[in-house]
């Protein structure tokens, strides 16, 4: 299991620096980490999020590669409904040969409705849009088609979601299942046999909204507003053009979440309370790589520093430390 960061680049308008800084600062949190021994470094997509979502996720993965040497780069995820097979093949090719075959293609359906209003895409269709393009891209990249070529041979593609219908198109396409839902796992495995591909080629990847803090009481205080402001605005922007529904479908009990004061779905914990999680993610199905936010919707920056310490220092040296215990049982 290789342990990494996922970030977001937000800008939010309360705790506003300004895109420039973020984005510098975000290239010099990976820098440090690569060097330190962080396993995997993640990015994902949304457009036209006031606080500057990252929209082009592959562009920023090209950055992150000249600026590090070890870490695998991965989308989670490219929305690929929104683009086409060449492009996400060429894109993705470009980022591999620049990062010295370090790439994970993470590709999803998405779910935000002016997204794909916006790229003359069907929301209804953004399933088999998804298992399309990616079935396209496998081809692409297998026949050779694609300049430059990339590194890797094949290059991993994941599919992203939680629920089933993402588990039996990773499985149908024999690609990794970015997820870390034991049912989504179960769907998958099945839906890799019934494709004829060998069940042990199965493996999982996803990320954890765990915030690591020395004394998580205090921290959670001030990452509050942050979570709360976060997961509202998902909230927001995942409803808009859904005509009165109350949530996206294919994130039930996320978004209403923090309706009525409930705490949003970030969990502030010790390095000891990250392993207890990552040992029952571990024995639930084949991880490869679990990923934590770097920092939570513009949470304070010793709040954040602290946390990928706790990552590189503490949880990624336990991690390797069972790894080897259990190697040799």
């Amino acid at each position: 299991m290789k342990l990494g960061l996922y970030f977001d680049l937000r800008d939010p308008p309360p705790w506003r620096r300004g895109w420039g800084a973020v984005y510098a600062q975000a290239l010099e949190t990976a820098e440090r980490a690569d060097a330190a021994g962080i396993g995997s470094l993640w990015l994902s997509e949304h457009h036209f999020f006031e606080d500057g979502y990252l929209p082009q996720p592959l562009v920023f993965a090209a950055a992150l590669a000249a600026r590090t040497k070890r870490a695998r780069i991965g989308t989670a995820v490219l929305i690929a409904p929104l683009r086409s097979a060449i492009e996400i093949a060429e894109e993705a090719a470009v980022a591999d040969v620049v990062s010295a075959g370090r790439l994970e293609l993470g590709l999803g359906s998405g779910y935000r409705v002016p997204e794909f209003d916006a790229f003359g895409a069907q929301p209804d269709q953004r399933f088999a849009d998804l298992e399309h393009r990616a079935r396209g891209v496998q081809e692409l990249l297998a026949g050779g088609r694609v300049t430059p070529r990339p590194i890797q041979d094949p290059l991993p593609i994941w599919i992203g979601g939680h629920k089933n219908r993402a588990g039996r198109i990773a499985g149908a396409l024999g690609a990794g299942l970015l997820s870390l839902n034991p049912e989504a796992w179960t769907v998958y495995c099945d839906a890799l046999e019934e494709a004829g591909h060998d069940r042990r080629i199965a493996r999982a990847a996803g990320p954890l909204t765990l915030v690591l803090a020395d004394d998580p009481e205090r921290a959670w205080t001030e990452i509050k507003p942050h979570a709360v402001y976060g997961w509202r605005t998902y909230d927001e922007y995942a409803r808009e053009g859904r005509n009165g529904m109350t949530r996206p479908p294919t994130l039930p009990g996320v978004f209403d979440s923090i309706e009525g004061g409930a705490k949003p779905p970030v969990q502030v914990v010790t390095v000891d309370e990250a392993i207890e999680q990552l040992r029952a993610i571990d024995a639930s199905a084949a991880v490869e790589h679990v990923f934590l936010w770097e920092r939570v919707a513009g949470m304070p920056d010793d709040i954040a520093a602290r946390h990928v310490e706790l990552i590189v220092d503490q949880l990624i040296p336990a991690v390797a430390e069972w790894g080897r215990a259990e190697s040799h049982i």
